[in-house]
């Protein structure tokens, strides 16, 4: 009976000194996602890219870097090159489709 006590007695002492460092830990960790979800907002990530970055910076990787030819880029560079070459209607759709399809400018040649 006695050594029963001293167990629950040295177990319960246990669990109160290592209670602050479990919720510490949780409280790091849920720091850790409100900074990261703030970063992914800041950069206005979304699906799978916001995926990627969460996971890289909640594991304290270095984030892998921003693809340079991404679908959005090659929006805005396809764009901005039927803008300047004035087409509009069929033309512009045609283009558009050949040069998203293709990287860019390269498309145009």
């Amino acid at each position: 009976m006695r050594r029963t006590t001293w167990v629950v007695a040295v177990g319960a002492a246990l669990a109160v000194l290592a209670g602050p460092t479990v919720f510490a830990e949780t409280n790091s960790q849920q720091e850790k996602m409100k900074t990261c979800n703030a970063d992914a907002k800041a950069k206005n990530l979304s699906g799978d890219e916001r995926k990627a970055f969460m996971k890289s910076c909640l594991s304290d990787q270095p984030a892998a870097p921003a693809k340079t030819n991404s679908q959005q880029e090659k929006m805005k560079t396809c764009n901005a090159e039927a803008t300047s070459k004035g087409l509009k209607g069929a033309d512009r759709k045609s283009f558009m489709s050949s040069c998203l399809k293709g990287s860019g400018s390269e498309a145009s040649k």
